[in-house]
């Protein structure tokens, strides 16, 4: 099967570029008809794709969701066997279980002064409000409208 852009050139080759008259209308009409069945088969191969990370999209989030499950349910666990033990060690032929010294840092940030938090700032563009701005006849260096013509195949 030929390509796209060699139908397309076929194409052209049935039409006299200087008049516009159909030189060979059969072979023209096979090629539309080619051309046609070029563009159904690569718009249904899109569908497929789509559906198909839709598919994968929907398996990823129920792994995430078991994960998270499971996350919760280890740690509800681990915390029901610490208070169990009470920071006593346990050991079996399979499972060894002991407590270990850390140090953490707890921090009311309500009651914590001033000279101990870090400044912090992050500037996003505000897109509805450049838009909007913009659309109004507003000049933004940076911004600017862009029309899109977005394919939609159902």
């Amino acid at each position: 099967m030929s390509t796209l852009y060699e139908i397309d050139s076929a194409i052209s080759g049935c039409v006299d570029a200087d008049t516009g008259e159909i030189i060979n209308e059969e072979m023209l009409s096979a090629l539309l008809m080619e051309r046609n069945a070029k563009l159904e088969n690569v718009a249904l191969w899109v569908k497929n794709l789509e559906s198909d990370a839709a598919a994968i999209k929907a398996e990823r989030d129920a792994l995430d969701r078991r994960m998270k499950i499971a996350e919760n349910k280890a740690a509800s666990l681990r915390n029901w066997l610490s208070n169990a033990l009470c920071t006593q060690s346990f050991e079996t032929a399979r499972v060894r279980i002991s407590f270990r010294r850390s140090t953490a840092t707890e921090i009311n940030a309500e009651l914590l002064p001033k000279k101990w938090n870090v400044k912090k700032i992050t500037y996003t563009p505000d897109k509805a409000a450049i838009k909007a701005a913009l659309l109004a006849g507003e000049v933004i260096k940076g911004a600017q409208l862009v029309e899109r013509q977005n394919i939609q195949i159902k």
